[in-house]
């Protein structure tokens, strides 16, 4: 484990930067695009999880509806959604230490994103964190690339959701093999990424090709390296929480996350690419991107084969899959942090 210490993580390089960089952000500039609360789409997230197969079956109908609609914000939530097939696949199999902790941790992490949901379509502005203002605005503005929309969303969830959901269901007794199993999580979500990337290099590579470049600059923040990274510092920041003797560290940790995970969607609006680059992929994507073939398309994809390996065969590359999917194990949703 890295540094789990106050002074480690604020002395942290990456985190300075995006702290820096979300300081300097101001989501009011993405706050338009709520408010409407369409009933029929928000029905499935009205009420809190109660178990991962609730957390399954009421965000795969989130997401269907969102791509109905040509939503964008489904980008983000088909990886979501067999991220936690897998990873529930993944309990059934055995292949956590402490299945019960991750049916929690799955279900907590869940409650976050369906509260930050809910708000924004309420236009409850002062009620979704800045990460998902930045995430749902622009994918609802839709002038960004989708792969934008897909890693705001990730940015988000991990940069800011993932370190809160950990101090919710605790990372004590036994906090090394919480640790090994929350790291256990990486390989299935690296494998997704590169699923996702590799379909959407497909359908960019006419406008790649045009002016010689590759995804490179567009996705380097997020490989696999950064993913791990990033799921290291969320713990890193609820040990600290756990840690402290300070009662205020809860407030500014979470004041720290916010303003990171913001860092992170500027980071993410601001790609390494050049500008010719992004102009030829919105070209591609106006006249070759259809949100529901590609939906199902990471979907067929993400479905593991017989070939596939587990988790615990993945490493540390972006092959590793969790196992046959599955929504049956079931769980609680811990504390009652999130409302909405």
């Amino acid at each position: 484990m890295n540094d789990g210490s106050a002074a480690g993580l604020l002395l942290d390089a990456d985190v300075l930067r995006r702290l820096w960089r979300g300081i300097r952000l101001d989501p009011a500039d993405f706050s338009g695009g709520g408010g409407g609360a369409d009933p029929e789409l928000i029905a499935p997230v009205t009420e809190p999880f109660t178990s991962v197969a609730d957390v399954a079956d009421r965000l795969g109908r989130l997401e269907r509806r969102l791509v109905d609609r040509g939503d964008r914000r489904s980008v983000f939530l088909t990886v979501y959604t067999e991220m936690t097939a897998r990873t529930a696949a993944a309990i059934d199999d055995g292949e956590f230490d402490d299945g019960e902790w991750m049916r929690r941790y799955l279900v907590r992490f869940a409650e976050y994103y369906r509260v930050a949901f809910l708000a924004f379509e309420r236009g409850a502005v002062g009620d979704v964190p800045d990460p998902w203002t930045v995430a749902f605005g622009t994918a609802v503005r839709g002038d960004a690339l989708v792969v934008q929309d897909a890693f705001l969303g990730i940015n988000a969830h991990i940069g800011y959701d993932l370190a809160l959901t950990l101090s919710d269901v605790g990372i004590d007794p036994d906090r090394d093999r919480k640790y090994a199993d929350h790291r256990r999580v990486d390989a299935i979500l690296a494998r997704l990424v590169a699923i996702q990337r590799d379909l959407l290099a497909e359908r960019y590579a006419p406008g790649l090709s045009r002016v010689g470049e590759t995804m490179h600059g567009l996705d380097e923040r997020w490989s696999a390296t950064a993913l791990r990274a990033a799921r290291e510092t969320a713990w890193r920041v609820a040990v600290v929480r756990s840690d402290a003797r300070w009662p205020a560290m809860g407030t500014v940790t979470e004041w720290l996350l916010s303003r990171t995970a913001t860092g992170g969607a500027s980071i993410v609006s601001s790609p390494a690419a050049s500008p010719s680059t992004m102009r030829a992929l919105h070209e591609v994507e106006a006249d070759r991107f259809d949100l529901a073939s590609y939906t199902r398309a990471f979907h067929e994809r993400a479905t593991p084969t017989v070939a596939d390996g587990t988790i615990g065969e993945a490493g540390s590359d972006a092959d590793g899959s969790a196992g046959e999917a599955s929504s049956d194990a079931d769980g609680s949703a811990g504390e009652e942090r999130p409302t909405g």
